[in-house]
C-alpha cells in the first residue's frame, strides 16, 4: 500500500469553480486523437462534460472540494498517460455495497466501456447533473445514483455512514459504505433482474469478496483492493 492513504471523513463539501484545466488545453490536438483513437475499440462511449478535483482541505473530519468541469476525453488521456499533470485529480464517489452475511460486491464492467473487464465498486466521476443550482455537488447522491443504475439497489435508511477517502496518485476516490439487508444470493437475483431488463447493462456481472484471497490485481483497480485490503484486515 506504499503512496496510498485511507482517511475517514464524516461529510464531504463539493462546489463548482469557473476555472478552466490548462493541461487539457494545451494538449487538446493529443487528447482529441487519442479519444478517436479509444472511441474506434469502443463505439459506446460519450465524449460527455465532468468534473475534477481542483483544490481540496480536510479539516475536522470535513473534506473540502473545488471541482472543475472538463471533458470525459480528457480525463480519459490524463488517466491512461499515467496522471501527468499534478493540478488536478481523477475524483470520484462509490457506493461500497456490503450484503447482510458479510459480502462485499463489486461490479465487472461491460465491452462497451471505456473499462471493459475491470472490477470495482459501482461509481462514475461527477458530470453536470450533480451540480445544484448554488454550485454545489452533491457527491453522496452521485455515488447511489450509480448504485441504483448500474445494479437496482438502493441504500437502506439509517444513520450517515460517512466516508472513506482513497488517495493514489492522481485519484482520490470517496467511498461510502451500503449495508444492504439481505444476504448475498438475494442481492445477486436482485441485480441479475436489473442487469436482465437493461437493453445495454454497463455491467456484465457481480464479483463477490469475502477474504484477501479474492481480491484480483489484475482486474482490481487500487483503490478497491486497497481498501479491501484494510477492512478485511480490521486496520479501517
Amino acid at each position: 500500500m506504499t503512496g496510498v492513504t485511507l482517511t475517514p471523513a464524516r461529510a464531504v463539501a463539493a462546489r463548482m469553480v469557473a476555472q478552466d484545466w490548462p493541461w487539457a488545453r494545451d494538449n487538446r490536438a493529443a487528447i482529441a486523437a487519442h479519444w478517436e483513437r479509444r472511441r474506434a475499440a469502443r463505439p459506446a462511449m460519450f465524449n460527455g462534460t465532468v468534473l475534477m478535483l481542483r483544490r481540496w482541505a480536510l479539516a475536522d473530519g470535513i473534506l473540502d472540494l473545488d471541482l472543475v468541469e472538463a471533458e470525459f476525453a480528457a480525463l480519459l488521456a490524463f488517466k491512461d498517460w499515467g496522471f501527468p499533470d499534478g493540478s488536478v485529480l481523477n475524483v470520484f464517489a462509490a457506493a461500497v455495497p456490503r450484503t447482510r452475511d458479510g459480502a462485499f460486491l463489486l461490479g465487472e464492467m461491460g465491452p462497451q466501456t471505456a473499462a471493459a473487464g475491470r472490477v470495482y465498486f459501482p461509481c462514475g466521476t461527477p458530470d453536470r447533473s450533480d451540480i445544484a443550482p448554488d454550485g454545489r455537488v452533491d457527491l453522496a447522491a452521485s455515488a447511489l445514483r450509480e448504485l441504483r443504475e448500474e445494479t437496482g439497489l438502493t441504500a437502506p435508511e439509517g444513520p450517515d455512514p460517512g466516508w472513506i477517502v482513497v488517495r493514489d496518485g492522481g485519484l482520490m476516490a470517496l467511498l461510502r459504505p451500503v449495508q444492504l439487508a439481505e444476504d448475498e444470493a438475494e442481492v445477486r437475483t436482485r441485480i441479475a433482474a436489473h442487469l436482465a431488463a437493461e437493453a445495454e447493462p454497463e455491467l456484465s456481472g457481480i464479483v463477490a469478496v469475502r477474504k484477501a484471497a479474492d481480491l484480483d490485481p489484475a482486474l482490481m483497480p487500487g483503490f478497491a483492493r486497497h481498501y479491501l485490503e484494510a477492512v478485511l484486515a480490521g486496520t479501517a
